[in-house]
């Protein structure tokens, strides 16, 4: 299976964010979004990679970026990771139907069960500009989701000048 690439519309979803909130990804749309499928809460790559993310938050938002992780994990082992590594941003559960989301965007290891280490930023009308599959073992870092938020807001002051 291989994950979607940029020119495709991004697949709608909702997925728990709390135990009784659930996030949208239309909610988020008319600003740039990054999402970050990852394995699993609590492995060593993946607790790298989303410190990462939390340490420079404050780039993702220079670009008015919302960045989601989600994994197959449910709502209760992300809100004690989050909380462990005091994440900032939100951490959606694919946990009911497993994976159904990472699926519909090419990016579930059905030989484990877990999402591959995907990465995708989305345009403020829901397509995707880019995209990216990381060995699982290999934390992705964010040059790539930077450039991709930079290259669009490069091509909006094109159009709008």
């Amino acid at each position: 299976m291989t994950i979607l690439e940029a020119g495709t519309r991004a697949p709608e979803f909702k997925l728990l964010a709390t135990p009784d909130q659930r996030l949208r990804l239309r909610e988020l749309r008319g600003r740039p979004v990054v999402l970050a499928f990852y394995p699993a809460d609590w492995s060593p790559v993946c607790g790298d990679q989303m410190a990462l993310y939390n340490e420079i938050l404050p780039e993702f938002q220079r670009f008015d970026a919302q960045i989601v992780g989600i994994s197959v994990d449910g709502h209760w082992c992300h809100a004690a990771f989050a909380a462990s590594r005091r994440l900032r941003f939100p951490l959606l559960a694919d946990f009911e139907p497993k994976g159904a989301v990472a699926k519909a965007y090419g990016a579930y290891r059905d030989e484990d069960g877990t999402s591959e280490r995907a990465l995708f930023v989305i345009d403020r009308d829901g397509i995707i500009v880019w995209s990216f599959c990381s060995p699982v073992s290999v934390n992705p870092g964010a040059d790539g989701i930077l450039d991709a938020l930079e290259s669009m807001r490069a091509e909006r002051a094109e159009v709008s000048s």
